[in-house]
């Protein structure tokens, strides 16, 4: 008779998951002491500890913060990742990286409004503002994966001061 190292429940041979706990039959063994609440003599061995930590690297999630506004926000309400300052850090500096271009783009849209001088600023301007925009955040992604805290000029220290609270 085999039992889960996992939950200690019994194992029927030939199950490949145990029935309780959906652990792989694989993590059973028949030598040893027997889990808690396992009958004694069985043969089971104790279960070891899961991984709590679960979730992702923090580099990870600091580099899929900056792929748009969205999983910044995820992360800085997601309970694991809202209390890791380096995900903080690179989840406000995305928010604050958006609302700036926003801004900007806004900006270079109203001064494209006007006629000839404005048409040819917003012609050459905004195409090429988007690539380097594109570029930058493209930059801190690669940062942010390497476990790098690259701060924007302005941007930057405002994302600091908000992932320190």
């Amino acid at each position: 008779m085999a039992f889960c190292t996992k939950c200690g429940a019994q194992i029927q041979e030939g199950m490949a998951f145990c029935g309780s706990c959906g652990a792989p039959a694989g993590a059973t063994a028949s030598g040893g002491a027997p889990p808690a609440g396992a009958p004694a003599g069985s043969g089971a061995t104790p279960a070891t500890p899961a991984n709590t930590s679960g979730g992702m690297e923090s580099n990870v999630a600091g580099a899929l913060a900056y792929l748009t506004i969205i999983p910044a926000i995820i992360f800085l309400v997601a309970e694991p990742y809202n209390k890791d300052r380096f995900v903080r850090f690179h989840s406000f500096q995305c928010l604050f990286l958006a609302a700036a271009s926003f801004v900007v783009f806004f900006g270079l849209g109203l001064f494209a409004m006007i006629p000839v001088l404005g048409w040819i600023v917003g012609i050459l301007l905004i195409p090429l503002l988007g690539l380097a925009i594109f570029g930058l955040v493209l930059f801190t992604m690669y940062k942010a994966y390497n476990k790098e805290k690259f701060m924007l000029p302005v941007i930057g220290k405002l994302a600091e001061q908000q992932a320190a609270r």
